[in-house]
């Protein structure tokens, strides 16, 4: 393949003379690799998403749950729509879920910058994903283009 430093035109216009030596079979196997490859990475950037989200959302309850006096009567949530009456004890310490079932306790202010952390990866993530998302999508398209091509030319003329 051609050089990976140029993430503009000049990588894509070097790559078309490679495809254009493509059998038809390796331009179909090509295509849908991609094709497979794009829906995965949409895949991913949709689990980024929604995964930044509800770090936003904890993030925004932790600076709500600090506003907070102690011995404030609240509903605590234990799933999505179950909540149960709670007094609020103590709110310099909370929970952390790090995954997998674990929870670490930490103080309100190590938990707000535990979450922010967390988006600020996930954005990042987010945005190299975007990035080999539309690499993968051109090299798609571009060898849709060319097997197209190849197939009107085998095709007989009437």
């Amino acid at each position: 393949m051609a050089s990976s430093k140029s993430a503009s035109g000049s990588e894509a216009v070097s790559r078309i003379p490679e495809l254009a030596k493509m059998s038809v079979e390796q331009l179909k196997a090509l295509k849908e690799q991609a094709d497979l490859e794009v829906n995965l990475l949409q895949d991913s950037l949709s689990n980024i998403r929604s995964a930044t989200g509800r770090l936003e959302i904890a993030s925004s309850a932790l600076n709500d749950l600090s506003l907070r006096p102690q011995g404030k009567k609240m509903l605590v949530p234990l799933t999505a729509s179950l909540y149960v009456p709670g007094t609020l004890d103590d709110a310099d310490k909370v929970l952390v879920d790090v995954g997998t079932g674990y929870f670490i306790e930490k103080t309100m202010d190590e938990g707000k910058d535990y979450c922010e952390r967390k988006i600020n990866l996930l954005k990042s993530n987010f945005d190299q994903l975007i990035e080999v998302a539309s690499k993968k999508k051109s090299i798609a398209d571009e060898a849709g283009v060319i097997l197209q091509a190849k197939l009107k030319q085998l095709a007989p003329s009437t």
